[in-house]
């Protein structure tokens, strides 16, 4: 059922990657769903984490995405994206989340540095870092 879950949680972040390339924002349903698909999933036993660790990975994404939308200068939109999947994934793979993310990003810099941009869509880099999360899960398993 993960793989359900993920498919679906990987559809809407296709989807927020085309709105962010084209828009620079990044509609607030898409957050809000993936959360829910989060919280239903766990309750009814699809996610293999219980509620409790979904809130608490609610509570670790909350914090990241503070800190990098204080300091980083990362967007708000991003940041509610990456507490809806911190939710999805558990306090402990945000952090798997979170480096397949700046792995991501990284590659993302340098394209815009090369092309001379000083802004650039950043949800490319979040869905890779979830993408990357669901293929080491499913790699475990």
């Amino acid at each position: 059922m993960f793989l359900l879950v993920a498919s679906i949680v990987t559809c809407l972040l296709a989807w927020a990657c085309l709105h962010d390339v084209r828009t620079r924002e990044i509609p607030d349903w898409i957050s809000v769903l993936i959360g829910s698909v989060a919280v239903i999933s766990s309750l009814l036993g699809w996610l293999g984490l219980s509620i409790v660790w979904v809130l608490a990975g609610g509570v670790v994404g909350l914090a990241i995405a503070y800190a990098l939308f204080r300091f980083a200068k990362l967007g708000g939109g991003d940041g509610k994206l990456i507490i809806a999947i911190a939710m999805l994934v558990g306090p402990v793979g945000i952090l798997i989340v979170l480096f397949g993310m700046a792995i991501a990003g990284g590659v993302l810099s340098l394209i815009a540095m090369l092309r001379g941009q000083s802004d650039y869509a950043y949800v490319p880099a979040i869905t890779a870092g979830f993408v990357g999360y669901v293929g080491f899960v499913h790699f475990l398993v």
